[in-house]
């Protein structure tokens, strides 16, 4: 029954959603016209906040560019390759591909949330041995997966609070530095990471479609020539490029000696970096990592730049859609329409129902800002700014507990309506949808379903589990 009501979303979902750039247009203007409803913002001012915003996420659309590749290049490698083909051996049947994609997908996100990039991969290698596997759910449960990251290292809202002389200090909305004792090590997140590994991947195998006929992986590919047979291999391609005689030019492109140079020195300088600033596992450290992995094992020069040529091939939906979003995120920060959203929400908040309303407004807004930390830093100080006004007359610990919990509860919501939208797909399909034709629309309904789950789970957790 419940597989069923699935494929009933999912059907709706590709006869009635656009592709992902339809829906980051039709969103621009829904934005736009809030913000002349609700803040009676002209028209020239939403036409400046509009363009004023599409240059903010240029530096993030670049990360995920690299974030990709160098992520891909990895599962390009003879070794990736082989360590698949040895996990094969033990999985064998579609239900434990779900299961595997998904619970890895959940672990390296509590990691940090790019390292979806290594599931998507994953998932992808698996799907290309193991047959009867629904292509579009797998991706599904890749999708899914990643909001796990929302409780473990990389939670950008956590983190904020207790970073040194952040802007909430700065403009006194809270004293001091809040520890993630109160917040990542709380009760209610051990909870919600148990949740994912157990609730999530249940709901995943139970929701799983009963048939796979016209939905695996090779029923997409856009034509034969992207048949894993039919392609020549990276070594064979490197092989190919060689002169018919001894040349300088062919040594030093397939020289290992210089791969493990410049290995030697991204290894003392990342031991460096974690000596020095302990586990801080941000996006630019991450791509570092993965570049010079890739690199020593492709073994040579040449190889892996063939593999970062086949990776990036399908990264451009990034390179053009980010702006977009952000132009949404500019109408929403600079017409003042998200402050104005968030007072308005939380004006009706009481001691009892503030975290719900926090968790709401996180998930609302996050349609128009898909960055945890954007949205934080719009939303954000309205919303302790009212919870400690709703906490008046209580002691100060009471309050950052109140505080604490507001935060996490905006964070989880920021993250649950990701199932809802497309932003955080462009970071999968990539991968997953290299040479073929699917789209957000073949996958998106298979996410109804655990949507619905966590939004009972969380706004039952949040309102009544103690920190």
């Amino acid at each position: 029954m419940i597989s069923t009501l699935g494929e009933k979303f999912t059907h709706f979902f590709r006869k009635n959603m656009p592709d992902a750039f339809v829906f980051a247009l039709v969103l621009t203007m829904v934005v736009a016209l809030f913000s002349i409803l609700i803040v009676q913002a002209s028209f020239f001012e939403i036409l400046d906040a509009w363009y004023k915003g599409f240059w903010l996420l240029l530096e993030f659309g670049m990360q995920m560019v690299l974030l990709v590749a160098t992520g891909y290049t990895i599962a390009l490698s003879p070794f990736f390759t082989r360590q698949i083909d040895k996990l094969c051996k033990y999985i064998n049947s579609p239900i434990q591909v779900y299961t595997v994609v998904t619970l890895f997908g959940f672990l390296v996100s509590m990691i940090s949330w790019g390292w979806i990039v290594a599931a998507a991969a994953l998932g992808r290698s698996l799907a290309d041995r193991i047959k009867g596997v629904n292509y579009p759910f797998l991706i599904a449960c890749t999708y899914f997966s990643n909001n796990s990251w929302v409780t473990g290292l990389s939670s950008s809202i956590p983190l904020l609070l207790n970073t040194e002389d952040n802007y909430l200090i700065r403009a006194g909305i809270i004293e001091n530095t809040i520890s993630t004792t109160e917040t990542l090590a709380s009760y209610l997140n051990v909870l919600v990471i148990l949740s994912y590994l157990i609730l999530g991947t249940l709901v995943m195998i139970m929701i799983r479609p009963k048939s796979s006929e016209g939905k695996e992986l090779k029923d997409y590919l856009i034509s034969l020539k992207n048949s894993k047979n039919d392609v020549k291999t990276i070594e064979e391609e490197a092989e190919s490029q060689k002169l018919p005689f001894k040349a300088v030019s062919d040594k030093m492109n397939n020289s290992f000696f210089l791969i493990l140079v410049i290995f030697f020195l991204g290894f003392v300088y990342t031991t460096r970096y974690f000596i020095i600033n302990g586990f801080d596992l941000n996006l630019n450290i991450m791509i570092f990592i993965f570049l010079i992995i890739g690199l020593v094992m492709h073994k040579s020069p040449l190889r892996f730049s063939i593999a970062m040529r086949r990776s990036s091939s399908n990264v451009s939906s990034i390179l053009f859609q980010f702006p977009f979003y952000a132009g949404i995120m500019g109408i929403m920060i600079y017409t003042g329409l998200g402050e104005s959203l968030s007072k308005a929400l939380v004006s009706v908040s009481s001691l009892n129902t503030y975290p719900f309303f926090s968790f709401l407004l996180g998930g609302i807004v996050n349609f128009a800002i898909p960055s945890g930390g954007g949205e934080f830093a719009v939303i954000g100080p309205s919303v302790l700014e009212a919870v400690k006004i709703i906490g008046e007359g209580l002691n100060k610990e009471e309050i950052i507990l109140m505080i604490s919990r507001a935060s996490l509860s905006i964070a989880y919501g920021e993250t649950l309506t990701n199932l809802l939208q497309p932003f955080y797909l462009l970071l999968v399909l990539p991968i997953m949808g290299a040479g073929t034709n699917i789209q957000a629309r073949d996958v998106m309904g298979y996410l109804v379903i655990p949507f619905i789950a966590f939004f009972i789970f969380y706004s039952i957790m949040i309102t009544y589990m103690p920190l």
